[in-house]
């Protein structure tokens, strides 16, 4: 399965952001801690990601990469 949502879980700071703005509903805070003390954003099905981005850019200390699959064009 290739991933299209990365978090950098040792720097989310919890702040829920992303979780409020996903239209796919997939990113939830972790039932862990990390090295800080706050549970990170992550994301439940990397399936049913749209790669929207809405959560990389709402993100206020850059925890987020988006990556969105590439599109082959056949030629005739």
């Amino acid at each position: 399965m290739e991933r299209k949502v990365v978090f950098n879980e040792a720097i989310c700071k919890s702040c829920g952001l992303c979780v409020q703005v996903c239209p796919t509903n997939i990113i939830f805070l972790a039932d862990y801690l990390n090295g800080r003390g706050y549970r990170p954003a992550v994301v439940t099905d990397q399936d049913h990601c749209i790669s929207c981005a809405k959560c990389a850019q709402i993100c206020p200390d850059t925890v987020i990469s988006v990556y969105r699959p590439v599109k082959v064009l056949q030629t005739v």
